[in-house]
């Protein structure tokens, strides 16, 4: 069990958990998520962490098939700029690896944006906070539950 699959729970919030083998020399956990899970690229989605002007964290959801756009992010969290946070910092705040992010069950839940697109569908794929683990849900329960918004932050 890992944080996020507890709230969820605690929650009462249907969800549904993808188990796959993580191979440790893969470069993109969430391209490796929905080949080895057999899904489409455009449901799986990459849980990225921001930083902004003031050096705030923010969390930025995405489709693995698609890239953060930066200026978009920073303009969705009223931020002059963005940037990708430090990895020993993302792994302190959040409590998780990387590649293991989740949205749900941080140690500090930071303000987090998904990526439009999320709405399309019944349900997405996001970390269940270990690579090699994937959550289902509703992007309308994760939206709630973690109290984000959707907005478009990503480049095609």
């Amino acid at each position: 069990m890992t944080p996020a699959i507890n709230i969820l729970q605690k929650a009462r919030i249907s969800f549904t958990i993808h188990e796959y083998f993580h191979d440790p020399k893969s470069n993109s956990y969430g391209e490796e998520a929905a080949e080895k899970l057999g899904i489409d690229r455009n449901k799986v989605f990459k849980t990225l962490v921001v930083s902004n002007n003031n050096k705030k964290l923010f969390v930025a959801i995405v489709p693995v098939s698609t890239q953060l756009n930066l200026k978009l992010f920073a303009k969705a969290t009223n931020s002059k700029k963005a940037t990708m946070a430090d990895k020993k910092l993302v792994e302190k705040t959040t409590g998780y690896i990387l590649g293991g992010v989740s949205p749900v069950g941080q140690k500090k839940q930071l303000t987090t944006i998904i990526h439009e697109t999320a709405k399309q569908f019944d349900t997405i794929f996001v970390s269940a906070g270990k690579r090699g683990l994937e959550i289902e849900l509703s992007p309308h329960d994760l939206i709630n539950l973690i109290s984000g918004k959707y907005s478009n932050i990503c480049e095609y």
